[in-house]
Formats: C-alpha cells, structure tokens, sequence
C-alpha cells in the first residue's frame, strides 16, 4: 500500500467556478507558471507517485458553486488517475481544503468525525486551554479543521487516517519587525494548540487500539525557527510525544526538506513541513518513507521530465510511505 501527502499550492486556481480545469496560458498563483504548465506538471507528478491514496493539501475549493471532490474527481478523470474517487471532511472558508484522492479498488474510505469531549473535542468546534499559564483560557479553532477519515483495505484492514494543516507561523500582513515577532508568537502560540488538540485525539484513537497515520503539512519541526525555545518543543515533537513515528521528523544528521520557497534574494529556502505519522503498531509493517525531492532524490534525479513537475506544480515536494497493511 502506498499514501501519500501534498500540498499543492494554488490548486483552487487552475478550476472555474463551476470545477472545470482550465489549463490555458493565463498565470497560474504559482510564480512565473501558467494554468496549463501548473495542471500538466501537477498529473505528471500524480501519475509517477501511483499512491493507493493521496492526501491533497490546500485542494481546491468548497463553496457556493464550487465542491471539491466534484474538482479532483474531474482532474482524475482528465489524466486516467487511478484514484478516481475523493473524500472530504469539514469545509472552511480559505479556498485551501483538506481532501484524500483514493483508488476506490484498493480501500473504502469514509470521513469519521468521533465526537469529542472537553479535552479533546471534534475538529470542528472549540478546544479550551491555558496557552500561556494566565490562568485564563483561550478559545482555539482550526481555520482548516483536520479531515478523520476510517479506512478499511481490500483485504479488510482498518486503521485512522488524519489529514491535518496546521497553522501557519508565519507573520502575514506585518508592518514593522516588532509587529512580525508579535504576530509570530501568537501564531505559534495557535499552532502548538492545535498540535496539543490534535495529539489529544490521536492518543484517543491509540488508547482504543485502533492504527493511526497522522499526515499533512504541519508547518514546523524541530529547530525550525528561534521562537521554539519560548514555548520549550515544537508542533512536531507534540506529536511524536504520543508514540507517532516519522524518520524524517526523528533525523539529527543533515535534515531533510519537503518544501522550497523563494526568498527576496533570489535565493531559496528549504523546510521540513510534511510529514507522515505512523502509530507503534504499525512500524513493525515494514513502512519505507520518501520525500520526492527533486534535487534530492536519486529516482528524481534520474528523470529530467519528472524534475520538472516538481519544481513547476508547487512550492512543496510529495512524501510517500509503502507500508504492509
């Protein structure tokens, strides 16, 4: 079996308000790239993952005319995708869906969304914690609420499937250098909540025996930027704390990237953003992770064509996990 993550930057873009492609030579949200360019690259690199199931980051729209599994299941039809089928969980308003593009032959997929309790409640309401020790609660909410799907394989294995997007630290909207550091922590402060909540169900989910896998574009790991050591660990090592496994997120040799933005420079910025979780029970399943790194990875490296996409359908690189299940 093979999952996968991927963000897909400005994917609501390259569909009208009615879901239907339009691949012309009008820009695309991506730098420098044009509908057409962005929509080809995007089924190339579809097409060489052959994952069983793709969660898709920042998938297109839901909305007054638009539906975003109407969208994917249209883009698969287009490019012969054998992940026909799409799933769902809780719309938002940021046009940046949270959607699984799945081959209906190899799993049945539905969203699950447990009802939670105080300490941990669905991801579509309101989670209550002390976020700086002021003896007053804050009230947090996913601006994309994380998609719990139940899937069950062809050979009647079931196991939880998480597809999260946590917020972003970054100081958007900044004027000054004291406005970017204040919006950078209190952008942290959001995102390690959601981690804490998002670690609450998880735990859930394991303490009922139940196999999880955890993936999406969390927006930090470890070391990743100086306001860590305010808050003392990352959302990433929130995670892992409830006995989820990544390698990549667990490396202390040179640290792999999933992610490569422009800087003002003309240089380029790389990260470790996205990430694949498995719960203890399921590393003995022989699981093999891999980030399609173009620059990075030997089977990328070796296909110009391939290189390519990558670099044209997103700012963000596929990572991949084959696991028996």
């Amino acid at each position: 079996m093979r999952l996968a993550t991927y963000n897909i930057e400005w994917f609501a873009n390259l569909f009208d308000r009615k879901d239907n492609l339009v691949v012309d030579d009008s820009w695309s949200g991506r730098h420098n790239v044009t509908k057409a360019q962005q929509v080809e690259a995007i089924a190339k690199v579809l097409t060489a993952l052959d994952a069983d199931a793709i969660l898709i980051v920042e998938a297109p729209n839901t909305g007054k005319t638009q539906n975003t599994i109407r969208a994917l299941q249209k883009f698969a039809e287009a490019f012969a995708l054998r992940t026909s089928h799409a799933v769902m969980g809780f719309a938002n308003d940021t046009h940046q869906e949270l959607a699984l593009l799945y081959d209906p032959d190899a799993l049945k997929v539905r969203h699950d969304p447990i009802a939670g309790n105080a300490a941990a409640p669905r991801f579509d309401e309101v989670f209550h914690i002390d976020l700086d020790i002021d003896a007053t609660e804050d009230r947090v909410q996913f601006s994309k609420p994380p998609m719990e799907l139940a899937v069950e394989t062809r050979d009647g294995a079931h196991f939880r499937l998480i597809g999260a997007h946590l917020k972003s630290k970054a100081p958007h909207g900044a004027g000054s250098r004291d406005e970017a550091i204040r919006i950078s922590i209190a952008n942290r402060r959001k995102q390690l909540a959601q981690a804490v909540w998002l670690s609450r169900r998880v735990q859930g989910h394991i303490e009922a025996d139940e196999k999880v896998i955890l993936l999406g574009d969390l927006n930090d790991g470890p070391g990743l930027d100086e306001f860590e050591n305010l808050f003392g660990r990352s959302s990433v090592e929130i995670l892992l704390l409830t006995g989820l496994f990544d390698p990549n997120a667990a490396r202390t040799d040179a640290a792999p990237s999933t992610a490569r933005f422009a800087r003002a420079d003309g240089q380029y910025l790389e990260a470790l953003l996205d990430y694949i979780m498995v719960s203890e029970t399921l590393r003995a399943r022989r699981p093999a992770w891999r980030i399609w790194h173009p620059f990075k990875d030997s089977g990328c490296l070796a296909s110009p064509d391939l290189q390519q996409a990558l670099l044209t359908a997103s700012d963000h690189f596929p990572v991949t996990l084959d696991i028996d299940l």
